[in-house]
This record gives structure tokens, sequence and C-alpha cells, in this order.
């Protein structure tokens, strides 16, 4: 995956959708470093737009971990920047870009999207990769440096994540899902009000569920037996993974009213795993979380 081939970058994937979202591009937060910018759907136009100018390099996370390449990336000086982007708040990017886990690292150049990375390798591994994205940007004549901030002006580091947090990061990041959900239920175990591992709980057993699965096997088994809860069950994970929170809850709230008393436990306890995954904020959630109790009761 972090192979680049060469200059050309015809055919790659189209973000105009995301640029022009309502009209214009926003500009993304900093946040984590001097060269860090936060982003959203809302926002991540305005980094396709900088790509246009200076190579911009994605870091896609999610399961209660935190944005890693921080430091790498302000080692380049404002040659690289990085926008870190939270999976559930870019469902429209994700669907772009085809993400189905993260984390998940790619660079925008010349507002075209390049992947480079599933899951975050160690350092030796990155930084010539990160040389190669220069070398293609420069080939298409994105060289431009984002200037660094005065004073106080740059943001401070990340705190460290807790040790067991940290844990389920780095076996995320070399893909050993029973690693990372065996190190958030140890931290549950001993800190049973830990929101964030219980949100990286959510994330690693949704992952853990889709791991291996066809999309398009999934989508047509589950057409073809529409009222089958464990089809449907697995279609909605697929969802939920790629960020889509309203298709994935309205898939199993449309099948509630008439499933058994067994399975309409099954679908309760999947929503309520998908509200934590989203985060409670999360519009979508709102209205599946209105439905849910209303179809209850």
């Amino acid at each position: 995956m972090s192979n680049l081939s060469g200059p050309s970058m015809a055919g790659a994937v189209d973000l105009s959708g995301l640029v022009n979202k309502q009209n214009a591009p926003q500009t993304p937060a900093s946040s984590g470093g001097a060269y860090v910018r936060e982003a959203d759907d809302h926002t991540v136009g305005g980094l396709v737009e900088l790509s246009k100018t200076i190579p911009v390099i994605l870091e896609i996370y999610g399961g209660g971990a935190a944005p890693q390449l921080a430091g790498l990336i302000e080692k380049y000086q404002g040659t690289l920047v990085l926008g870190t982007v939270a999976a559930e708040s870019a469902p429209e990017l994700l669907r772009a870009l085809q993400v189905q886990g993260y984390p998940v690292v790619a660079a925008l150049v010349g507002g075209q999207p390049i992947p480079l990375f599933q899951g975050i390798p160690p350092e030796a591994e990155i930084t010539p990769v990160l040389d190669q994205v220069l070398e293609l940007a420069a080939k298409n004549g994105v060289t431009g440096v984002m200037p660094a901030p005065e004073g106080d002006e740059a943001a401070p580091p990340e705190p460290p994540l807790p040790p067991l947090h940290q844990e389920a990061f780095d076996a995320l990041s070399r893909g050993d899902i029973p690693a990372a959900k065996a190190a958030y239920q140890q931290a549950l175990k001993e800190a049973p009000a830990d929101a964030d591992a219980a949100t990286g709980l959510a994330h690693v057993e949704l992952l853990e569920r889709v791991q291996g699965v066809s999309l398009d096997q999934a989508r047509a088994d589950a057409a073809a037996a529409p009222s089958d809860v464990t089809k449907a069950l697995l279609v909605a994970d697929l969802d939920m993974s790629g960020g889509h929170v309203e298709d994935a809850c309205r898939r199993l709230l449309a099948l509630y009213p008439s499933a058994t008393d067994e399975d309409k436990e099954l679908l309760r306890q999947r929503l309520l795993s998908f509200f934590v995954v989203a985060g409670p904020g999360h519009e979508d959630v709102k209205k599946a979380r209105t439905t849910l109790t209303s179809l209850m009761f």
C-alpha cells in the first residue's frame, strides 16, 4: 500500500465534492503541533485545496486512539502538513477513500489522494515513504512550505495516552485486533468508568466483526433475506465501519418492530454499540436513539 509508483496521479479518487461542501472549504483547525490541522467532512476541503500548494498527509484514526504522526511531521519543517481526521466525523471522506478500517494514512498531492498505510508502521518505515511523497509532489509542482508559527502560537504536544490505551493503539497499528481488544477490556476492568476505553473497545469489536468480510457479498446475502437479523447486523457493521452511521442505524431500526424478542435484544445491543462508536453528540445517533426509545416503549 505504501509503494508510490510515479509522478502521474491520473485516475485518482475525486474529492471535489468535499472541496465544494457548503459552497467553500472551511479552514481546518490547528491541533497538536505547528504543522497539524484537525479536519472533518466540513473542513477537509481546506486540506484538499492546501495540497495544491503543500503536500498533506492525512491520518484517519478511531477506536478511542489519538493521532500519532504529529511528531514525525514536525521534523519536515513545513514541507509536509498533517491532517488528522477522527473517522466518525468524516463519513463522506471515508466513503470517498473507500476506508474499511483505521488507522489509515494517505497523502494529498495536488488535490488527489494517494493511499500510504493501513495502520501506523514504525517510523523507520514511514520516513522513506514520506520522502517519496515529497519527490512525487516536486514532480507535480507542489513545493510550498508552511511557515512556522511565531512564539506561543505553536500548539502544545498531545499528552501521552494511558499505558493500556497506548498498548491498544500499538496493537491496532500492527493489525493485532485481539491484543487491542484485550488491552481495552483490561482498561475497563481497572476503571469501569473509562469512557475512552469503552469507545475504543466498541471500535475494536466493530473491526473484529467486519474483518475479512466482503461488502458486496454481505449486501447480496442481506438483500436475498431481508428479514434475516444476522445478515442485517453484518451489513450494518460494514456501514458503520465505513462511517455511514445513519445507514447502519436505519437498517437495524427498520427490523426492530417485526423481530422476535431475542432478535430485538440483539438489535438493541448492536445499536447501543453503534451509539458508543459514533459518540453521543452525533446527529444520527440522537435521531436513532429517539427512534429506538419510541419503538421500545
